[in-house]
């Protein structure tokens, strides 16, 4: 079974042909790691770009996430089999709980039991949660048992490191997905990260990307500009040393950005 590959092309506010060019144009370049989201308007574009590239669909790690609204037994398969539609595929890689309920409306046993039941219909090879609290990733653990849960994708990047969710991950032996590893750009600017940068001759981007690589953090920043896929991919060479990863430890500073209404109580 495909492993997934630590750096991804995410297309998050990414629509259209926006979306369907991100994607092609990652796809050109070697990305083999795509993420979506049912909420994000965009999986027939993104169907539309893997078919359109050539790239063997089995070479493709492809991740789309289950929308709140969409929970609850009567509509959770019906959702998956309309973004298999979409996405002009007959299996997705990953699927995740976009976000996990703040209330019972739907009861997490519920919806994490359609999520393992399209897993054992084929319909998806790996399943994971996103933005589940240590309580709420022990608690669907305890549901499904120690080792179905691939990972929980949360907010990473130097602002907010997240430690007592990736710790809990780790004890549990789930992987860690970052996203919005920029935090739209805010950290690209830090002189931190700009200083080590400049050691290395590389981007803030591309130390950002590496700090996230060498933490085994898999991240998947998105982009419409064919440089920065460029460059996001080269971040692979990119290896910063101790003292470059012990300054950005220091950057750490609860800069939460991804925090809708609907939020869990964070850890």
């Amino acid at each position: 079974m495909l492993q997934m590959p630590m750096l991804g092309a995410g297309t998050f506010r990414l629509k259209d042909d926006v979306a369907y060019q991100s994607v092609l144009t990652a796809l050109e370049l070697g990305y083999r790691h795509i993420d979506t989201a049912q909420i994000y308007g965009n999986e027939a574009e993104v169907g539309q770009a893997i078919q359109d590239s050539g790239v063997a669909r089995d070479a493709i790690f492809l991740t789309t996430k289950v929308w709140i609204d969409k929970l609850a037994k009567a509509t959770f398969a019906a959702s998956v089999e309309e973004s298999l539609e979409k996405l002009q595929t007959e299996y997705i890689d990953l699927l995740l709980i976009h976000w996990p309920l703040k209330n019972d409306a739907v009861p997490m046993a519920e919806y994490l039991a359609e999520l393992k039941a399209v897993k054992d219909k084929g319909l998806v090879k790996h399943i994971g949660v996103s933005n589940f609290t240590n309580a709420q990733l022990e608690q669907a653990i305890a549901i499904l048992g120690e080792g179905e849960i691939l990972t929980n994708q949360v907010e990473v990047h130097p602002y907010l490191q997240n430690r007592k969710v990736v710790a809990c991950c780790r004890t549990h032996g789930v992987m860690v997905t970052g996203y919005m590893p920029f935090a739209y750009g805010d950290v690209l600017k830090d002189a931190v990260i700009q200083g080590i940068a400049a050691k290395h001759t590389a981007t803030a981007a591309q130390v950002v990307l590496a700090w996230m690589r060498q933490n085994d953090f898999v991240t998947i920043p998105s982009s419409t500009k064919v440089a920065n896929l460029e460059s996001n991919l080269a971040a692979a060479t990119l290896t910063l040393d101790a003292e470059d990863m012990a300054s950005i430890a220091t950057l750490d500073r609860d800069h939460r950005l991804a925090n809708p209404d609907f939020a869990p109580d964070w850890d």
